[in-house]
């Protein structure tokens, strides 16, 4: 084992030490290898080095080269730029002593003037004083004269009241008081003549007019009453709407805020209310309740809400027929609908909706033959009467509350003034402003147009000759033709021709201001002087 151990480590050594020496062998080759290699490195980066180096310089040397070329350029540049500002600024100094001397050139001229001017004042002056020492002497002349006059006027003025046996003051007031007299005779005799020729003159053109407006408008003159009745089918319809306990005539009455009458009157059930639009709801309700048969809280609440939205667009639509019947764009939605409200709305009878339709078209015919704007005329026709849509609604006159809505939604000023001035309340500035109070007139005064009570017929007629009477020298006074004039007769001792004209506008000034009434009432005064004798 010893001898065969050892053979095999000299057969390993004999392979192992080749190896060694062969690597040992290669690392001293690659070591010089890698020295030579560093050294050829070196001496190219040496060179590189040198030309970098080289480079540099001649481009540092360029650069001062550059540097003292621009810096001679940028010393000639300056030089010529204080060159260029010194030959501006001498240029705007000559112009300135140039413009200075002009201007003193001028300023003597001036001085020159102005002492020329001084001069001609003084030499105006000398002469007005002058003027001023003629007059004094003149007027000191004058009033020698006066004085004389004077002198005289009073030595005249003694002998005539001497003569006369009347004073100064007694002859002048017996003179005054016949001059007016006999002025205010002349004058009452030509204003009566010119007023009845401009009557007849205007009474012929505006009856041409109206009549001619009337028979073009030609509308419905039904009348209409404002008490809304719902027929029922049979008497035991009215305990089947009353319910159990008066259940469904609460449900009724509280959904539509109407109050309803169910009394002894058959087959019929009264809608009370003042609100036009809320009766007409609760008079759709309950026909369609009859009609469907069933009447129960539930259901009724059901159709008065179906039937608020049906009647909201029958409203709409009304007001947009209204607009399209009377030929008039451009109004604010909610004035459609305020104008649509006035279908079931009514006054004295006669529908407002009808009526304000009426009136715009009366109106916009009256313009058409007088020249005048037709459109304005038609559209302050149509909404005259917007304030009876909310009056039952809101505090104050229709009319105020009417321009109120029409200021609201931005109208103009002038269709403003309309609704305010077709009653009379404030002066119309304009004449379509007239013409619609005359429509207006026209509409509620034709026969058959409106209702009027017995009692509100009599006391109207009563006031009429109570307001005539009620004037010094009228003897008797009758209210006739239905009220449209009154006859009031006078004493003729206390009452002549002129004084009874003045009369007569006083009477109806009084009427206008006192009474409110339709259309126009004539005041007729009669002076009649009788002379009896008996033959014995």
């Amino acid at each position: 084992m010893n001898v065969f151990t050892g053979l095999l480590l000299v057969d390993a050594l004999t392979i192992v030490l080749p190896i060694v020496a062969l690597i040992a062998g290669g690392g001293v080759g690659v070591l010089a290898t890698w020295l030579v290699l560093k050294r050829i490195s070196q001496k190219k980066s040496e060179k590189k080095l040198d030309e970098t180096s080289k480079a540099v310089q001649k481009m540092l040397d360029d650069a001062r080269t550059e540097c003292k070329q621009l810096k001679k350029e940028a010393i000639l540049e300056s030089k010529e730029q204080d060159l260029k500002l010194r030959n501006e600024f001498e240029r705007e100094q000559k112009e300135k002593r140039a413009e200075q001397q002009r201007i003193e050139q001028r300023l003597n001229r001036q001085e020159d003037l102005l002492e020329k001017r001084e001069s001609d004042l003084n030499k105006k002056s000398e002469h007005l004083d002058q003027q001023q020492q003629t007059l004094s002497r003149k007027l000191e002349e004058v009033q020698k004269t006066q004085e004389q006059v004077s002198r005289q006027h009073d030595l005249m003025v003694e002998e005539l009241e001497r003569v006369a046996q009347l004073t100064k003051d007694e002859a002048k007031k017996l003179l005054t008081n016949e001059i007016l007299d006999e002025t205010r005779r002349d004058v009452a005799l030509q204003v009566r003549n010119l007023e009845q020729q401009a009557k007849d003159e205007a009474e012929l053109n505006a009856k041409n007019i109206i009549s001619l407006a009337i028979q073009r408008c030609a509308s419905d003159h039904a009348s209409e009453t404002t008490v809304s009745v719902v027929p029922l089918p049979n008497d035991d319809m009215k305990a089947r709407i009353i319910g159990r306990e008066g259940r469904n005539i609460r449900a009724i009455e509280n959904a539509t805020g109407i109050e309803l009458i169910i009394d002894d009157t058959p087959e019929v059930v009264i809608l009370s209310g003042f609100d036009p639009v809320r009766r007409e709801v609760a008079r759709l309700t309950l026909e369609r309740l009859i009609q469907d048969g069933r009447i129960h809280p539930a259901r009724i609440e059901e159709t008065v809400e179906k039937v608020q939205k049906e009647l909201d667009q029958q409203i709409k639509a009304a007001g947009e027929n209204a607009m399209f019947e009377v030929g008039i764009f451009g109004l604010h939605p909610e004035i459609i609908k305020l104008i649509g409200r006035l279908k079931f709305r009514t006054s004295y009878g006669q529908n407002v909706y009808r009526h304000s339709i009426e009136v715009a078209q009366l109106a916009g015919l009256m313009a058409q033959e007088l020249g005048l704007d037709v459109n304005f005329a038609k559209r302050a026709g149509l909404l005259h009467d917007i304030g009876k849509a909310v009056d039952h609604e809101q505090e104050g006159t229709h009319i105020q509350i009417g321009a109120d809505l029409a200021k609201k939604y931005k109208e103009n000023a002038m269709i403003v003034n309309a609704i305010m001035a077709h009653h009379g309340d404030v002066e119309p500035k304009t004449i379509e402003a007239v013409l619609v109070a005359a429509a207006d007139a026209i509409s509620g005064a034709r026969p058959g147009a409106r209702r009027e009570t017995g009692s509100n017929y009599v006391k109207r007629l009563e006031k009429l000759e109570e307001i005539a009477s009620g004037f010094a020298g009228v003897d008797k006074s009758y209210a006739i033709q239905a009220g449209r004039e009154v006859r009031v007769i006078v004493k003729p001792e206390q009452v002549d021709d002129a004084q009874a004209l003045f009369l007569a506008k006083d009477i109806a000034k009084k009427i206008e201001a006192e009474l409110e009434y339709p259309g126009q009432i004539k005041v007729n005064v009669i002076r009649e002087f009788r002379s009896v004798e008996y033959a014995k």
